[in-house]
């Protein structure tokens, strides 16, 4: 099996687990959607725990980067936190998905604890970004920054599950469009 398998059976995990979560990862469609058999995924991830781990991982460090990449061509930290809930907003996007770690979160008592582990990271970089963010922009002093960043981390997550819940982007627009009026996030 090679690194492209490998990868596939990563994208593909991860739409599947999106769209179904944690729960809904299994082998046998997993190799329907990739075009291999069932048994070659194990060669890569031996088990479902692993296979789970691995996504959400690849997941948080996609999320890593690309928020680094966000802030580091923004004109400033104000227009980064402006783009931020785009990041959520892409996977609604895609035939309304959610943020896979938000999908992840709900499933917590299922979930072995690698994936939990994984899971939490994501929660955990997301909030670390904001938090320099608010900082760097002085809308917050770094002693409440990381509450502040909760808040709008448990914000964003939550439109999406909102609009999710509805098949409906601009649901979540709209509450985006409320946070910021109110000074969650900036206009």
């Amino acid at each position: 099996m090679t690194t492209n398998s490998k990868e596939a059976i990563l994208a593909t995990a991860r739409r599947i687990a999106q769209a179904h979560g944690y729960g809904g990862l299994n082998y046998r469609d997993l190799a329907d959607q990739v075009g291999i058999k069932a048994a070659s995924i194990y060669h890569h991830f031996p088990s479902k725990a692993g296979l789970g781990a691995a996504v959400a991982r690849r997941y948080w460090e996609d999320t890593e980067s690309e928020l680094e990449t966000l802030l580091n061509e923004a004109a400033d930290p104000i227009s980064a936190l402006r783009e931020y809930p785009k990041i959520f907003r892409r996977s609604l996007e895609s035939e309304h998905r959610l943020c896979l770690c938000s999908f992840m979160s709900a499933e917590h008592d299922d979930l072995p604890d690698e994936v939990t582990a994984e899971v939490r990271t994501f929660a955990d970089v997301n909030i670390a970004w904001i938090s320099k963010v608010l900082v760097a922009a002085g809308t917050a002093r770094l002693e409440n920054s990381a509450a502040q960043a909760r808040a709008i981390f448990a914000a964003v997550a939550g439109a999406q599950l909102m609009a999710r819940s509805r098949s409906d982007i601009s649901l979540f627009d709209a509450l985006i469009e409320t946070y910021q009026a109110k000074g969650l996030l900036p206009a």
